[in-house]
């Protein structure tokens, strides 16, 4: 038997037509679970689950916003309508802003409405899926939520003051919920996180390879600083989100697991 295995399983991920969420789905999707793909854009959602059908896995798109509660709320019914139960939650769905980054400017000049936009879209638009989804995996006494947390969350990573400010929140949440849902609802719903380290994805491609491919001051910087030396790629977030997701896990709650080649665990020197 594989250990990792997801058959019978419904899963949603957010945002899971982007890089990271759409290989994390891809990978669900091998694992036997039905996976549905939520976002706001029903036609890359829908591009993503034929990938999903093409490759033999069952999938299905939600279109919702991950900010708007009522969105949320019609997804969720109409999930359950099809596939009866919700049994993993993946909140992949993020990024940051590019207004609200200070690179090449002083932190003092990022506009507050910057700030907040990164805030929510990463922080709130990570808590809303989970009290909307949590709460039928409550009622069910099982489910397996997880959140997508960062380096920048424990390390003071430049330009990405907000962003930062959201992942160190999520881990926060990621904790919370945790005991929340293991105390009032049973030991069957857990809450864990992983912390990717550096991969190239649509919204940070600009700020780590130039027009040519090259890498950029700021990504050779990131590499000198993993042991590894490379960055991510999306298919090694892969297992650990199987593994945390499957029964071989089902003592596991309330962590943040990094995924990034040893750079949180690199001085630097």
């Amino acid at each position: 038997m594989n250990p990792f295995s997801l058959e019978g399983k419904v899963a949603v991920v957010t945002g899971g037509y982007g890089v990271l969420g759409g290989s994390i789905a891809s990978g669900l999707a091998a694992a036997g679970a039905s996976v549905a793909i939520l976002g706001r854009r029903r036609d890359a959602a829908e591009r993503k689950a034929d990938e999903i059908r093409s490759a033999g896995g069952e999938a299905r798109a939600l279109v919702a916003d991950v900010l708007d509660e009522a969105q949320l709320g019609a997804a969720r019914t109409e999930l359950i309508a099809a596939w009866s139960r919700v049994d993993i939650l993946v909140n992949a769905a993020g990024g940051n802003v590019s207004r609200a980054r200070n690179d090449d400017r002083p932190a003092f000049d990022i506009p507050m409405d910057a700030f907040d936009e990164v805030l929510r879209l990463n922080l709130h638009g990570t808590v809303a899926p989970s009290m909307c989804f949590g709460e039928t995996m409550g009622r069910q006494r099982a489910g397996v939520i997880l959140n997508i947390s960062s380096m920048a969350s424990t390390r003071a990573i430049t330009g990405v003051l907000g962003y930062s400010v959201a992942k160190a929140g999520i881990d926060s949440f990621t904790r919370w919920l945790a005991v929340e849902m293991a105390r009032r609802h049973g030991e069957g719903v857990r809450v864990n996180a992983i912390a990717p380290g550096f991969f190239v994805a649509e919204q940070n491609r600009g700020v780590l390879l130039n027009p040519d491919g090259t890498f950029t001051t700021r990504a050779l910087t990131i590499i000198a600083h993993t042991p590894m030396g490379r960055f991510g790629r999306p298919d090694e977030l892969v297992a650990a989100v199987q593994w945390l997701c499957s029964d071989s896990a089902s003592f596991v709650t309330g962590i943040v697991l990094p995924v990034d080649g040893g750079f949180s665990a690199f001085s630097g020197v």
